[in-house]
């Protein structure tokens, strides 16, 4: 027997794939064998603590590719493989098949069946061997012996009974890690708690941000994400816009993290104690969400690991500590660990105690800062150790570098990472990364989080395209990823002045920064994303990525694309205007074997943004849009069936 061309097999079977509970792994290998005889496989699977494995029959799909499928519903790692065999009652059913067809003479044909039937009879359950031996009955009945070998519920039975004594097994055993449903579906909120405060410039506290969870949770986002929340260190420490020169009352950037008043597992004391965390992350899960928190590997000068160990941090030639340099920029507030130092087993540990610690206190997804610029080794060795005990948590990689080395981290562990979606904004660029993303190898391993900015991020498109624009990269990235965030507030009131022409930094960055927000403008987008994050909530085709498929429009300012479930019960089809300040039109081709419609029916599109609903009919249709009004249309589809009462409706 032969088993070759095995799928899902990442890299040879050295990385494990990823699904989430409640999915299925369908795997597809080519099996044959030398000679005319059938052959049949099965796909073996169990969980990593289990030693019994779970077998599934595999399926002919053609030309000796062979399906099969296994749920998973476990959180943590399964293991699976695949076995063949040559299938002698196959051959034989199949063989007399083609006699019987060609009028030849069967009855040695049926007499040989009768014996493995029998065999197989006595190695039976009692019931199944009492099944079988009314078979052999049957078989030795004259008319109707070739009808009952032909029967589907003799192989039924036969097939639970197979000869697998000369069985061949995958010389490999292929690993999932399952995840939960929030590895593949959340919207995430980020926010800064010192610029909370109610009061003009006072600095805010966990309290006052538990005050502003309401607001959140009424853009229907559940996932609430915090910058650091721990001290932050004096030495060099950086003012408003990124100065050098800081006022006294400067707070400093939240990522240069340790004082004096602790480093990684302390709390800035202006937000309040850990007590005061647990309770903000207590309130978080009262309104829906849970508590994402950034996990940066990098001390400022001031922190205590400088003083108790010094040995962890690279030294310059004359002896002082190098601190982190990306040229020409220079950030002398911060200080890179040395993850290669002598000493690394004792860092490593240290790190993946914080780890734990903030998973004792209610944290179970980590944001995890720039993880491309430590080692490969070291992540996938954190990760498998944390979901060895929590299974239950989830990494998302910020990791905007190349495309290998993103995708690298993806295969070692993390559950997430953020894309070049923002800066992905003509439609072909659009089309041809997400085809990527959701129709290539890279599925299997890779979950995108899309981001239109971040505190790091204000692209030249935001800048520039107004209300509009930032109405058009939301409805982009909540409807191409089933996972997606925003930063804000400063996202929902537009904000768009950069520091600099060229420059995606924000003039007036909360990084350096408290910032009053006035949540109550009148040109607040809080409404418009509450309504796209309920479409989302409401619509289960949205909450996951693989049947992403784009559909043809002759007007490349316009892109559009549908998801489904599986089931087709639920059909979305999103159009959008690429031009933030010129209306678009075009034809529309759609696809319709994807979406489940009969092309010689008509059917309703129901614009969930705008509550429009519109009869369509076959695949060439009219879109407009206007960007100064709604620049995409979020439609559900609405297939067009006939009653008991034999008149139209739309389910």
């Amino acid at each position: 027997m032969v088993i070759e061309g095995v799928q899902p097999e990442l890299d040879g079977g050295r990385f494990p794939v990823k699904r989430v509970v409640g999915e299925r792994v369908v795997v597809e290998a080519d099996v044959f064998a030398d000679g005319h005889e059938a052959v049949a496989a099965e796909l073996r699977f169990r969980t990593d603590d289990q030693a019994a494995w779970r077998d599934v029959r595999m399926a002919l799909v053609e030309n000796d590719r062979w399906r099969g499928a296994f749920p998973v519903s476990e959180l943590g790692r399964y293991r699976y493989t695949l076995r063949a065999w040559v299938d002698p009652f196959g051959t034989w059913r199949r063989d007399l098949e083609k006699k019987a067809q060609a009028g030849q003479d069967v009855s040695v044909d049926l007499l040989l069946g009768e014996q493995m039937v029998g065999r197989t009879a006595r190695s039976a359950t009692p019931d199944d061997a009492r099944e079988l031996r009314d078979w052999v009955k049957r078989l030795q009945s004259r008319p109707g012996a070739v009808e009952a070998a032909l029967d589907p519920g003799l192989l039924a039975v036969m097939d639970r009974y197979p000869d697998r004594r000369l069985s061949t097994t995958y010389d490999k055993q292929l690993l999932v890690v399952v995840d939960r449903e929030k590895a593949r579906f959340g919207t995430w909120y980020e926010m800064f708690p010192r610029s909370c405060s109610a009061e003009l410039g006072r600095h805010g506290t966990f309290a006052d941000a538990e005050e502003r969870l309401k607001y959140v949770a009424g853009m229907d986002f559940d996932v609430i994400y915090l910058p650091p929340i721990h001290p932050i260190g004096h030495t060099h420490r950086k003012g408003k816009n990124n100065t050098p020169r800081p006022e006294p009352h400067d707070p400093g950037s939240p990522w240069a993290i340790g004082s004096e008043e602790g480093g990684h597992k302390a709390v800035h004391p202006q937000l309040g104690t850990v007590e005061d965390f647990e309770s903000f992350v207590a309130r978080a899960r009262e309104h829906g969400m849970e508590v994402a928190l950034d996990l940066a590997y990098q001390c400022s000068p001031d922190h205590p690991f400088v003083k108790e160990h010094p040995e962890w941090f690279r030294h310059r030639p004359d002896g002082t500590i190098q601190y982190a340099e990306n040229p020409p920029k220079k950030y002398e507030d911060i200080y890179p660990l040395d993850f290669e130092t002598e000493t690394w087993p004792e860092l490593w540990e240290e790190l993946k105690s914080i780890v734990l610690f903030w998973i004792g206190h209610g944290v179970r997804i980590f944001r995890v800062d720039n993880p491309h610029t430590k080692p490969f080794r070291f992540w996938e060795w954190l990760i498998e150790a944390v979901k060895a005990e929590h299974p239950d948590v989830i990494f998302l990689a910020e990791a905007f570098t190349r495309p290998k080395v993103m995708y690298r981290l993806a295969k070692l562990g993390f559950t997430q990472s953020y894309t070049y979606f923002a800066w992905r904004t003509a439609k072909w660029e659009l089309e041809q990364y997400f085809t990527e993303l959701t129709k290539s190898g890279v599925a299997q391993f890779f979950r995108p989080n899309l981001w239109p900015n971040t505190p790091d991020i204000l692209t030249e498109q935001l800048q520039t395209g107004g209300r509009p624009a930032f109405m058009q990269r939301l409805v982009l990235a909540a409807t191409l990823g089933a996972s997606y965030g925003i930063y804000g507030p400063a996202f929902e009131l537009q904000e768009s002045q950069p520091l600099e022409e060229g420059s995606e930094e924000y003039l007036d960055s909360e990084k350096y920064e408290i910032r009053d927000w006035e949540l109550e403008r009148p040109e607040s987008l809080a409404d418009f994303i509450g309504r796209v994050n309920r479409i989302r909530k409401e619509n289960p085709a949205l909450q996951s990525d693989r049947s992403l498929c784009f559909h043809r429009i002759d007007n490349d300012e316009l892109i559009a694309y549908s998801k489904c479930t599986e089931d087709r019960a639920n059909v979305v089809l999103t159009v959008v205007n690429l031009n933030p300040r010129l209306t678009q039109e075009g034809w529309l081709e759609l696809d319709l074997d994807p979406l489940g419609v009969d092309p010689d029916q008509s059917f309703q599109v129901h614009d969930l943004l705008t509550e429009a609903r519109h009869v369509w009919q076959g695949s060439r249709n009219f879109v407009r849009l206007d960007p100064s009004v709604f620049p995409a249309h979020v439609f559900r589809i609405r297939a067009r069936v006939r009653t008991e009462h034999d008149f139209e409706s739309f389910m």
